[in-house]
C-alpha cells in the first residue's frame, strides 16, 4: 500500500539522520534523567514504557519496530508464511546470551510460553502469543509455527515477546529478575545495580551480536518530576532526558550547549469508562447515593462526556499545542486509522440533551482517576475533564492522581470508574492496539490484554476477527477501520489526543526520536 511505502521511506530517512548524528569514536558514559522506572526486570512482566525502556536495552525480541514502527529483524533473520496456518522463523546464528550460553529455538518457545502465567502483569504479553496452537523445533536454527487460524501479522506479535533464557527463568519468580540473577539477555546492555525508586546502571555486553551501542556505561537516574528532571539537564548532572514538558520547549530551545529531539506519537490518551458492571465503584446519582445499573452502561452518557470534552482546548492550554485531538485509537500513518474519524466537536447542548434522554437531566456523580508522573499533562488534563464535566451537570466528586506504579496495577482489577489511560502503538497497523485495548477479554485467545474495564462489543470483536485473518492488506485495512468505526460510535473508550513527544540532551549527545517514545541508551549516540 501507498500508505505503509510512505511511512518505510519515512523510516529510512530518521534512521540514516540518526546513524549520520554518531562518532565513529565511543564514548565512556551516559548518564540519563527517566520519567518513569521499572515496576520489575522481568522483561515480561508487563508491556507498559516504564518496564519496556530497561528491558529492550537488556533483552532481545524476535523483532524491532523502528522509528516509525515498521518491523525489522532482530533475534529473528527472516521468517516464512508457509501456508495461512504456518509459519517458519528463522534464528539469527551466533548469538548468545550475556553469560555466554547460546541462544537456542528451546529458549523461544520457553518465553513464549512463559508469558501466559505471569502473575499479577498489569499489561501482559498474552495477546502476543494468543494465536499460537504448536512450536516445533525444526532444526537449530529454526522453529515452526502452527496458528489457530489464519494470522497475516503473526510475526508483529509474537516478534515482540522478550527472550529469556529458560536454564535460568525456569520455576524462578520475579524475584529472580529483580537480583538480577535470571536478568541475563542477549542485549546490548547487561545489568550492574538496580536501586528501586533511585537509578539502574548498565554496562556495555562486549559479546553482543549486534551493532556495539556507543556507551561503556549508562546511568538511568529516575526523576518523576518534571522541573526536577529539567532542573538536572540545565545543570549538567545528567546528559539526556525524556517527556521534556510542552510548556519548557521554547526555553529549552534557547540554551547553548543543549539540543531537544521530537516526534509525533503514535501514543493514544485516552478516558476509560467502566461500562460493562451493574454499579461502578465512584458513580453515583446527583443524591450521592450509588446507582444500579450503572448509567455508564448507556452509550448515549457516554456519548455525552465524550461531546462534554473540548480536546483542542486541552491540547492548547495543557500541551502548549504540541499534540493533537484524538477521534480514534491511532493516528493518521498507521495502518487501519479512519480518515473519516475527527476528534468529536465539544457540544454541550448535544451533550446535555443525551443525558437527558438517558434520564439523568438532573446529571450523576463521578469520580475520575489519573496517574501523576506517566506523560506529560496526565494530572492536569483530569482536572480539566472534571471543569468539563461540571460544565454539562456532572458532579465531579474528586479528581484522584497516583503514582503510575501503582495506578496501572489499580485500574488492572478495575477499581476505578473513569480513568485516564494511555495506549502505544507499537506495531504498523492498529490491529495490535485495537486486539489488546477492545477486544473482549479472552486469555486463552490472547484478546483485550489492555482492555481494563471489560468493554465487550459483539459486532467489533467479529469484525477483529476478520481483520486480523486477511492476508489481502487493503481488505485488511478497510476491515480495520470499519471495526474502529463500530468501536468509536460504541464509545469503546474515549480518545483524547496524541502528543508530540520531546526529548533534550547536551549538544554533544545525539537522540533518534522515536514514535514508541523510547528512552533508551542505544538510541544515543555522540554529535560530531
Amino acid at each position: 500500500m501507498k500508505l505503509l511505502s510512505n511511512l518505510r521511506s519515512l523510516s529510512v530517512t530518521v534512521s540514516v539522520i540518526g546513524m549520520l548524528s554518531f562518532s565513529p569514536v565511543l564514548a565512556a558514559d551516559l548518564i540519563i534523567g527517566s520519567s518513569t522506572e521499572p515496576s520489575a526486570l522481568d522483561p515480561q512482566f508487563s508491556r507498559t514504557g516504564n518496564n519496556q525502556n530497561i528491558a529492550a536495552q537488556i533483552f532481545d525480541r524476535l523483532i524491532n519496530p523502528d522509528p516509525n514502527l515498521q518491523v525489522t529483524p532482530n533475534l529473528a533473520e527472516s521468517w516464512q508464511n508457509v501456508d495461512p496456518t504456518t509459519w517458519r522463523i528463522k534464528l539469527r546464528s551466533g548469538v548468545t546470551f550475556q553469560d555466554g550460553a547460546p541462544l537456542t529455538p528451546e529458549d523461544v518457545i520457553y518465553s513464549l510460553e512463559r508469558v501466559k502465567s505471569i502473575p499479577n502483569s498489569p499489561a501482559p504479553f498474552t495477546g502476543n502469543v494468543g494465536a499460537i496452537a504448536s512450536m516445533t523445533v525444526v532444526d537449530p536454527q529454526t522453529i515452526e509455527f502452527k496458528t489457530k487460524g489464519p494470522t497475516p501479522d503473526f510475526i508483529e506479535q509474537v516478534g515482540l515477546v522478550y527472550i529469556v533464557q529458560k536454564k535460568l527463568a525456569d520455576g524462578k519468580s520475579i524475584e529472580a529478575f529483580n537480583d538480577r540473577s535470571a536478568a541475563i539477555g542477549t542485549g546490548p546492555y547487561k545489568v550492574k545495580e538496580w536501586v528501586p525508586g533511585d537509578h539502574i546502571t548498565l554496562v556495555r555486553n562486549e559479546s553482543y551480536w549486534g551493532k556495539k551501542p556507543a556507551f561503556d556505561n549508562v546511568t538511568v537516574k529516575f526523576i518523576a518530576n518534571d522541573a526536577a528532571r529539567v532542573a538536572a539537564l540545565r545543570s549538567g548532572s545528567v546528559d539526556l532526558i525524556d517527556a521534556v514538558p510542552p510548556g519548557d520547549v521554547r526555553s529549552l530551545s534557547n540554551v547553548n550547549g543543549l539540543k531537544l529531539w521530537s516526534i509525533a506519537s503514535a501514543r493514544v490518551v485516552y478516558l476509560a469508562l467502566d461500562a460493562s458492571r451493574d454499579e461502578s465503584p465512584f458513580v453515583v446519582g446527583a443524591d450521592g447515593k450509588p446507582l444500579n445499573p450503572n448509567p455508564l452502561k448507556d452509550v448515549r452518557v457516554r456519548q455525552a462526556l465524550s461531546k462534554l470534552i473540548n480536546r483542542r482546548l486541552i491540547v492548547d492550554r495543557i500541551l502548549d499545542g504540541a499534540g493533537d485531538a484524538a477521534g480514534q485509537v491511532v493516528p493518521d500513518g498507521i495502518g487501519g486509522a479512519d480518515p473519516s474519524l475527527r476528534a468529536p466537536a465539544f457540544d454541550l447542548a448535544g451533550a446535555k440533551k443525551l443525558l437527558a434522554d438517558a434520564g439523568f437531566a438532573q446529571g450523576l456523580g463521578l469520580t475520575i482517576h489519573t496517574s501523576n508522573d506517566r506523560f506529560s499533562g496526565d494530572a492536569e488534563t483530569a482536572q480539566a475533564l472534571g471543569q468539563m464535566f461540571a460544565q454539562g451537570g456532572i458532579k465531579v466528586n474528586g479528581v484522584v492522581a497516583q503514582p503510575y506504579n501503582v495506578y496501572a496495577s489499580a485500574a488492572g482489577k478495575q477499581q476505578f470508574s473513569a480513568f485516564i489511560f494511555s495506549l502505544g502503538t507499537t506495531t504498523p497497523t492498529s490491529a495490535t492496539s485495537l486486539r489488546n485495548l477492545l477486544m473482549t477479554p479472552d486469555k486463552e485467545a490472547g484478546t483485550g490484554s489492555f482492555n481494563r474495564t471489560r468493554y465487550s462489543n459483539p459486532k467489533f470483536d467479529q469484525k477483529m476477527k476478520e481483520a486480523t485473518s486477511e492476508f489481502d492488506p487493503q481488505k485488511r485495512i478497510a476491515q480495520l477501520q470499519e471495526a474502529t468505526r463500530i468501536a468509536m460510535d460504541d464509545v469503546g473508550v474515549i480518545p483524547l489526543f496524541w502528543p508530540k513527544v520531546y526529548w533534550a540532551s547536551k549538544a554533544n549527545v545525539t537522540y533518534i526520536p522515536n514514535r514508541g517514545e523510547d528512552l533508551m541508551a542505544t538510541l544515543a549516540g555522540t554529535a560530531q
